[in-house]
């Protein structure tokens, strides 16, 4: 059964909470093991939907077991993130403008993390 919170949560948070469990779990997982690291609070129906889409991202992958699948992160935590930011990036034709108002909004200790990573040579 599903409780009326999770009903009502957007997509994104509902697959965060799917990542968050497969990454804490680090075996693939069923979407019954999944929802029940969840804490059973959606259906399981919804919980295998949720893993569809993200295997459909390109997000999880999967093997057979049993008549079902096991589901499993095709990337960490932070190379998710990257992966969205290249994508927000990717809808924009302008990505010189894009990227200088990036860099313009970096706090100064991001900027110097960002400067270290693009200039290696100079640390």
């Amino acid at each position: 059964m599903t409780d009326a919170r999770d009903a009502r949560r957007p997509a994104g948070e509902l697959e965060a909470s799917v990542m968050a469990a497969l990454w804490a779990a680090g075996t693939p997982q069923t979407p019954g093991e999944v929802q029940h690291g969840l804490g059973g609070g959606l259906a399981r129906t919804t919980v295998t939907t949720i893993l569809t889409r993200l295997h459909d991202k390109g997000i999880v992958d999967r093997r057979r077991q049993g008549r079902g699948y096991a589901y499993f992160p095709v990337q960490d935590a932070q190379g998710l993130t990257a992966r969205r930011m290249h994508s927000e990036l990717d809808r924009d034709s302008d990505r010189e403008t894009v990227l200088a108002r990036f860099v313009a909004q970096l706090s100064p200790g991001d900027e110097r993390i960002l400067r270290d990573l693009l200039e290696p040579g100079d640390q």
